[in-house]
């Protein structure tokens, strides 16, 4: 499991880096520069967040869905209100005193991880805000389309051993369609496959292939501590604000396969159905976020 260090932040600025949907950026900084970049070529041994067989991740409070869980809750969510080019956005999350929360626990080399996505699915965003001195968690973000959007927030409060999710539903005015096409595992760069099918229970296993388009294995970096980042959401249903958001976490090293670099990943699914999964690698310093569809299986 990954190591874990509580944290509390002082006043700063930060401009985030935004993830494109399908795209990769060049990401020439240094280690330095980029925290999040560690590159290890190849990837060492037993690197990154692991479980042991039968170990599961801690209680997760929330599933991304309401504003509020065990006692905590997002408070005065603002988006960026137009979509011609970055903006800022703005959120606080109250502990179960009421007041601004302002102490977290490191997780995935983080205390805190936000993410944003239109409701068709379409748009994805996994930003890192900067939280100021008064608990005000802030960012850059550059929506490229007006739509419905849901906030998430994912942290671990200090001194508890549970993973919180809240998410906010917030409208960036403007004309759009809703998005009916179905993502193709690829970026024009890396392809990746779901090998089998997730299952239901608090102890799964799924397995995704990444790849280069020929089919041929890759080498990793490291992104936020782990080989690979898989965040993502349930698709059925009627109403997509009510979609659970699931986050999933790489169990041992990747392994080269015969048609490209196999990653297995611990879950807990707690319904069956379709998933958006969006897979996170670094492969030659360049970051990928691939979205694919995987199907989990009932118990």
């Amino acid at each position: 499991m990954s190591a874990r260090r509580t944290t509390r932040v002082a006043a700063s600025l930060a401009v985030v880096c935004l993830l494109g949907l399908s795209g990769c950026q060049d990401d020439a900084a240094t280690p330095s520069d980029d925290p999040d970049r560690v590159v290890l070529e190849p990837p060492a041994d037993g690197a990154g967040h692991t479980h042991a067989p039968g170990q599961d991740d801690p209680t997760t409070v929330g599933d991304g869905t309401t504003t509020s869980a065990g006692g905590y809750r997002l408070d005065g969510v603002r988006l960026p209100r137009g979509t011609d080019g970055p903006g800022g956005l703005s959120f606080r999350v109250l502990g179960r005193d009421g007041q601004p929360l302002r102490d977290y626990t490191e997780e995935q080399t983080k205390l805190l991880h936000l993410y944003l996505v239109r409701s068709d699915l379409a748009v994805f965003r996994h930003l890192h805000p900067t939280m100021a001195a008064d608990g005000t968690w802030s960012a850059r973000a550059d929506l490229g389309s007006p739509g419905d959007y849901r906030l998430i927030a994912d942290f671990v409060p200090a001194g508890t051993e549970s993973t919180v999710i809240l998410g906010a539903d917030v409208t960036v005015p403007g004309q759009w369609q809703p998005d009916r096409e179905q993502p193709t595992g690829d970026d024009g760069v890396l392809k990746v496959r779901v090998d089998g099918s997730g299952t239901v229970g608090p102890d799964g296993r799924l397995r995704l292939v990444v790849s280069s388009l020929d089919d041929r294995p890759v080498t990793l970096g490291s992104y936020l501590g782990a080989a690979a980042h898989v965040s993502g959401f349930r698709t059925d249903g009627d109403d997509p604000r009510g979609r659970t958001f699931v986050h999933v976490h790489p169990y041992g090293a990747p392994e080269d396969g015969e048609d490209g670099t196999v990653l297995t990943f611990h879950t807990t699914f707690e319904k069956a159905g379709d998933y958006r999964l969006f897979v996170q690698v670094r492969v030659g310093g360049l970051l990928h976020t691939v979205p694919v569809t995987a199907r989990v299986a009932g118990p």
